[in-house]
């Protein structure tokens, strides 16, 4: 009885703040490792060389594409703004990660990568700037006029969609 108690307390929980702690909690780890790429730039360029060896980039491009996809995508993911799309570099990332520079943190990238892939699939939720965005887009489209064809009489009288 009161297990059924504590599972109905415990489904009234939104889907929403659940999404909005998913989207902070990666995009929190993202945001901190492209701000830690920043300030130490030249340690970062050092790792690329020396410890991740992404192949077929040079390790300054390598550098420069991953702190901008952690500072962008993470913040669009925390804002929950283009947040489908925001988790594509991410989890481009996560893969290249799991390939090629550390194989044996699966755990970790994927912990990750199923959080995003929630928020690809789910999306952002009702606390999201998407959200925001739609509703807005949504009140303006039912505020315009019908785009629906006019009847007009043609030649022989009849009247028709035009």
């Amino acid at each position: 009885m009161w297990l059924m108690t504590i599972r109905r307390w415990l489904e009234r929980v939104p889907l929403s703040m659940i999404q909005l702690m998913m989207r902070v909690a990666v995009g929190s780890v993202f945001l901190k490792a492209g701000l830690l790429k920043y300030h130490s730039w030249e340690f970062t360029v050092k790792l690329f060389e020396d410890e991740y060896k992404v192949p077929f980039v040079a390790p300054t491009v390598a550098a420069r594409m991953a702190m901008f996809t952690e500072l962008t995508c993470s913040t669009l993911l925390i804002l929950g703004l283009a947040t489908r799309v925001a988790t594509l570099p991410l989890l481009g990332m996560i893969a290249v990660i799991q390939l090629f520079v550390y194989p044996q943190a699966w755990t970790d990238n994927l912990l990750w990568a199923s959080i995003l892939v929630f928020l690809l699939t789910r999306g952002p939720g009702a606390l999201s700037l998407d959200n925001l965005i739609e509703k807005g887009a949504s009140r303006a489209s039912a505020a315009k006029p019908s785009d629906a064809p006019h009847s007009t009489n043609n030649r022989r009288g009849r009247t028709s969609l035009g």
